[in-house]
This record gives structure tokens, C-alpha cells and sequence, in this order.
């Protein structure tokens, strides 16, 4: 498990910020519980503990920004 700071990746950084607004609708039309809050926790529970954890245990470089505002 990582501890500490997280590489910078611009290519998942720009992917997440371009997908489109119809492409999330379209799956939320079609996928039962796609977007709702907590259904990772349904889906993959291992997959999600880990996810928890690692998010406590590293920062970003976003995050630093966010304490300089």
C-alpha cells in the first residue's frame, strides 16, 4: 500500500475531466445503482476497502493546492 505523495498522471487527469456529461447520463439510464453513493461498497467490497485506505494514506497534488487557497 502507498503512503505519502501520488505521481501526477496528465493523461488520467485529462480523461476524467473530458468525459462527457452524455456518456455518464447514458449509463445511468441503462446500469441500475451507476452512480449512486456507496455502490462500490455493493459492487467490490475488497476493491473499495482498498480504495478507502489508499485515499486516507496519499495526497495529491491537487491537494496540496487546495491548502494554499
Amino acid at each position: 500500500m502507498k503512503v505519502g505523495f501520488r505521481k501526477p498522471s496528465l493523461k488520467k487527469s485529462l480523461k476524467a475531466r473530458t468525459t462527457a456529461k452524455w456518456k455518464r447520463q447514458a449509463k445511468k439510464a441503462l446500469i441500475p445503482g451507476y452512480g449512486k453513493k456507496g455502490m462500490g461498497w455493493v459492487k467490490n467490497p475488497k476493491k473499495a476497502a482498498y480504495n478507502k485506505v489508499y485515499h486516507k494514506t496519499t495526497f495529491g497534488l491537487s491537494d496540496i493546492l487546495k491548502l494554499f487557497k
